[in-house]
């Protein structure tokens, strides 16, 4: 088996407001956000327990915030993991907007929490 073959793959999936990664085809884990006045607000990210320990959070993070980047847009990490992954990596720091009671007042709103 070559390292392509088996290599994750990330896609944005807008109409879910989620990045997926897949593994072999599969759907291995997610990150979810809502956008919001050129923000995009991370809210939660998991990775399926058949393929936990693997790294794929941290490469499905990365390319997700590379993307939000190349779009012109902003981070807030309201999810603890992708808060957790911005303290790691400060290449993203000019890009990534505090949590803030209003945003967070906010996503409750648009998730009917």
């Amino acid at each position: 088996m070559t390292q392509q073959a088996t290599a994750p793959v990330v896609r944005r999936v807008d109409a879910r407001h989620r990045y997926e990664i897949l593994v072999g085809g599969e759907r291995a884990g997610l990150t979810a956000y809502r956008d919001r006045d050129g923000r995009r607000v991370f809210f939660h990210t998991e990775i399926d327990d058949a393929y936990a320990g693997q790294g794929l959070a941290a490469i499905l993070v990365q390319q997700a915030l590379t993307d939000v980047r190349a779009s012109g847009m902003r981070i807030v990490p309201v999810c603890p993991y992708v808060a957790k992954f911005l303290k790691k990596h400060d290449e993203f720091a000019d890009i990534t907007d505090p949590v803030t009671p209003e945003v967070l007042q906010w996503l409750d709103g648009v998730l009917g929490r």
